[in-house]
């Protein structure tokens, strides 16, 4: 028997079958590898530092560092003691499937209704904000976003006395430099609506008052602080109803009125697109100095293959309310995937950024409180960076 077994293994064709085997073994093994991560790759877009970085940040920390300790062992040296490197097997797992062992999202997130919400990325957490409290998109039928209210004219009066508006040390000389618009402009307050306090928040809806005076108010703020804005006021509600498309569809309609301003005029440097969240007033709302704001969220579309420069703005201007007006912002967040635009129109200028302004319980006073606070921050970035820039 023992000879037998002698003359098995040492029969070169044996050797040969067992090598055609293992070749044939590894093979198989990278054709899967590399199917995996083709199909979970971002084929649609071109590569990008983005790609890169979601790729890397998939996996743990102390995984990244097991693995470039294999080319220097001073790195593992960081790792707490008794850290162990993870077992190649769920690497393999989690880089073939996106799957990632311990999260639940990256199993449930695509299955289950509603659930992609928890797929945003929170890129800076502002006071308070975690999963449980990110921005919610409201989504009306068609008909709510037609309705035009007839609205008592003192509910559209701020209260609070407008302090002196100083003239501007620097102004852009007549030229229009940021263009504001509203890709939901049916987005509304219910105190504006006289509202205020119902319980059915999807009730903040309306073709006429609604997130444009929003706008309004901050293209005045730039003005006043010598940078030439123009308002978009179009009711995207009508625009969709005109040919037929859902909500869904607004911004592909807002899209086409931020191409035709650039088409006519070159000199726009800033492209905001004003929203307002549907969280109610306990989210939407912070105290600073004994007065009331809305707080604002900034939103980055992630499918935007060069969204890093969207990503940096959005982080300075946090940093600055941050720093100017603690609290008012909450945060900076990323969303991409199933269910979501994904892109925002942002591709179209690295100063693009869509701001959500409150909620649905948030009055005209904390409105306009945060609009110059906005207007502060935006202005100080103009002019310290874009203008330089330019």
């Amino acid at each position: 028997m023992k000879q037998n077994t002698i003359k098995l293994f040492s029969n070169p064709s044996n050797k040969m079958l067992r090598t055609l085997s293992f070749i044939m073994i590894i093979s198989l093994i990278s054709l899967f590898i590399v199917a995996g991560f083709i199909s979970s790759s971002e084929t649609k877009y071109r590569f990008s530092s983005s790609m890169m970085h979601d790729w890397v940040t998939s996996f743990s920390n102390e995984a990244l560092i097991y693995a470039m300790g294999t080319e220097n062992h001073y790195l593992t040296q960081v790792l707490p003691e008794g850290s162990e490197p993870p077992a190649l097997s769920l690497v393999a797992f989690q880089f073939i499937t996106s799957i990632k062992p311990g999260d639940i999202r990256s199993l449930l997130g695509s299955e289950l209704p509603g659930f992609a919400l928890y797929d945003a990325k929170i890129h800076v957490a502002g006071e308070g904000t975690s999963f449980a409290n990110l921005p919610v998109e409201s989504v009306p039928p068609l008909n709510d976003l037609l309705i035009e209210r007839d609205v008592p004219s003192d509910k559209l009066i701020i209260q609070d006395p407008k302090k002196p508006v100083t003239p501007p040390i620097q102004t852009t000389n007549g030229k229009d430099v940021a263009f504001i618009y509203h890709s939901h402009s049916y987005e509304s307050y219910l105190p504006l609506l006289g509202l205020e306090g119902n319980k059915n928040g999807d009730l903040a809806n309306d073709g006429k008052t609604n997130i444009t005076l929003v706008g309004k108010m901050l293209g005045e703020a730039l003005e006043n602080r010598g940078i030439g804005t123009v308002v978009d006021d179009s009711n995207i509600g009508a625009l969709l109803n005109e040919k037929g498309w859902q909500h869904g569809k607004a911004y592909d309609v807002s899209r086409t009125i931020v191409q035709s301003a650039m088409s006519s005029n070159s000199d726009y440097d800033m492209f905001i697109d004003i929203h307002r969240d549907a969280l109610r007033k306990n989210d939407t709302t912070v105290t600073i100095n004994n007065e009331k704001y809305a707080r604002t969220v900034f939103v980055i579309g992630e499918e935007n293959p060069n969204y890093e420069k969207n990503l940096k703005l959005a982080k300075e201007l946090h940093e600055a309310l941050k720093e100017k007006y603690p609290g008012l912002s909450r945060g900076v967040i990323g969303k991409k995937g199933q269910r979501v635009d994904g892109v925002y129109n942002q591709d179209v200028s690295p100063n693009a950024m869509l701001i959500e302004m409150g909620g649905v319980d948030n009055n005209l006073e904390e409105l306009s409180r945060t609009v110059d606070a906005i207007a502060d921050v935006l202005s100080e970035h103009y002019w310290s960076v874009l203008k330089v820039n330019n």
